[in-house]
């Protein structure tokens, strides 16, 4: 017997895309390979980062990079080096911060992920009134808010990567850098396209967290921070494990060079943010993947799924949205239907993506599918449309 039949779990078909509710996506068997090898042996994890930062410099073109525990833990930990640097007595202290804990955000950029920055000891400053979002008008937070919100008590600037995001990320790179303070960068969900990798960053960005487990195909438990080398080695120095004696311990090269600290900090803020060897290594290869199969070949994989389930679906009206991940539209007459018909195919094991059913669509998502979840998942969407259309 099987350990997932032991522990009596049966898996769903995920089209809702990679998120974490539904544990993420499949892994590539090269990934999965990887993860064994590394289950199979032990590593000193300081070196395994050093390779890790090696991996994620080239694919980035960042100083340096780490691998987290998750994109928010790599929020978290950018946090923390935002506000402590390299400075031992201030690490210890998290998450009593300094006078500069203020981490300066546009209230439209606001959501359930940022909390990271206050849990490593930040405190959040909205700037701007998204009246564009409310129906209100046509504004959103300037430049000249973020501008002015900067002051003594400032860490850093904190900006949420959506191509709708105001201001942009150049004109707060402008006047955080004006004012010698960093920015942070929340790309958790933004690949592809693969460009993305080295965008943020060429765009002035010093610290920039990519989730994983997402379109990069790594361990769901897996994110990427990567920015200026002093930010990423004080987020390194806030996950590790840093029990041994100080004379021991010197930071790669890949990191800070030999500098020694004035002492080495206590286990940081962000212990509970560190990734095993077997994410490590997972994630590095399932990297190297996302980028050499590039874009156009990673879309055309994608739109054969949706064919394949749209073939399986007969007569259901549908139509495919393209862009970065092709995405297939189920329309309904109108929210409740769309509501009925997404309970229908929960109670057959089959999940949706739900972020338009208050317009009255489904959205098929398919990175989270296998090739066996195909045809399943159009007879199930056949099936549980006729049942609504019953029940109507």
């Amino acid at each position: 017997m099987s350990a997932l039949a032991e522990l009596g779990l049966a898996p769903v078909i995920n089209a809702a895309g990679t998120v974490t509710r539904l544990s993420g996506g499949i892994l590539a068997p090269e990934v999965r390979a990887a993860m064994a090898e590394a289950a199979s042996a032990c590593f000193d994890m300081l070196e395994l980062q050093a390779a890790a930062s090696r991996e994620i410099v080239a694919a980035t073109g960042a100083e340096a990079g780490i691998v987290t525990g998750g994109a928010s833990a790599a929020l978290l930990l950018g946090a923390a080096a935002c506000l402590a640097g390299l400075d031992p007595v201030a690490m210890n202290a998290l998450p009593a911060a300094g006078e500069r804990c203020e981490f300066i955000v546009s209230r439209s950029q606001r959501n359930m992920y940022d909390r990271a920055l206050e849990v490593a000891g930040g405190r959040i400053v909205e700037v701007g009134i998204p009246d564009r979002f409310s129906g209100a008008g046509v504004r959103d937070a300037s430049v000249g808010e973020v501008a002015a919100a900067i002051g003594p008590r400032t860490a850093a600037v904190f900006w949420v990567a959506q191509p709708w995001s105001e201001p942009s990320l150049a004109e707060v790179v402008r006047v955080a850098h004006a004012a010698g303070v960093p920015v942070l960068v929340d790309a958790a969900a933004q690949l592809p396209p693969v460009a993305n990798l080295r965008g943020f960053l060429d765009a002035g960005a010093d610290l920039v967290a990519f989730s994983g487990g997402k379109a990069i195909g790594g361990p769901q438990a897996s994110g990427i921070l990567a920015g200026r080398r002093p930010l990423v080695a004080s987020a390194l120095l806030q996950m590790l494990d840093l029990d041994v004696p100080d004379a021991q311990f010197r930071l790669p090269p890949e990191f800070a060079g030999n500098t020694a600290l004035p002492f080495l900090p206590r286990h940081g803020i962000g212990r509970s943010c560190k990734a095993g060897k077997e994410e490590v290594v997972g994630l590095l290869v399932a990297l190297r993947r996302f980028v050499a199969e590039g874009d156009a070949a990673r879309q055309a994989r994608m739109l054969a799924r949706l064919d394949a389930v749209r073939a399986a679906m007969g007569a259901v009206p549908a139509e495919i949205a393209q862009g970065p991940t092709p995405l297939l539209l189920l329309r309904c007459a109108d929210p409740a239907a769309a509501a009925q018909v997404e309970a229908a195919l929960r109670a057959r094991r089959v999940h949706v993506n739900q972020g338009r059913m208050r317009d009255g669509v489904l959205v098929v998502h398919p990175a989270a599918l296998a090739e066996a979840d195909l045809v399943p998942l159009g007879q199930a969407l056949a099936a549980a449309f006729a049942s609504a259309q019953k029940a109507g």
